[in-house]
């Protein structure tokens, strides 16, 4: 028993983590005027021309894990902490981040009409 006490802290040590389950967020449809919406965790993009086409970008900074902010005017997101930049594709444009920012999957829902009524973003 004490040998399998042991093993957590050692595999922990060593990098091995247990991810957690998939959360899904829904929004739902319209979305504002601009395309975007922002959550705590994630920013939803949506063409303009063709809301079916959505993807959805982490807020937190690969550098230091700072909450980054989408500069509408710029069309860029920026970390506040350090500056880093990125598209809102979420690559990297400057900074001292040197990873692109994670994208999280985006299910776009219809009705029967084909028209959008909500996305669901798997965090």
């Amino acid at each position: 028993l004490s040998g399998i006490a042991l093993i957590h802290p050692l595999l922990k040590f060593t990098g091995h983590t247990r991810k957690s389950a998939p959360r899904y967020v829904k929004i739902t449809a319209p979305l504002p005027r601009s395309g975007i919406h922002a959550e705590r965790e994630f920013f939803l993009f949506a063409e303009r021309t063709d809301r079916s086409k959505a993807w959805a970008v982490s807020r937190t900074c690969t550098h230091l894990g700072c909450r980054i902010n989408f500069l509408e005017d710029k069309q860029i997101i920026e970390c506040p902490c350090h500056q880093s930049r990125f598209t809102p594709q979420g690559e990297r444009l400057a900074g001292p981040a040197q990873r692109n920012l994670p994208v999280f999957p985006v299910e776009v829902q219809r009705d029967e009409n084909g028209s959008v009524t909500g996305y669901v973003v798997t965090v």
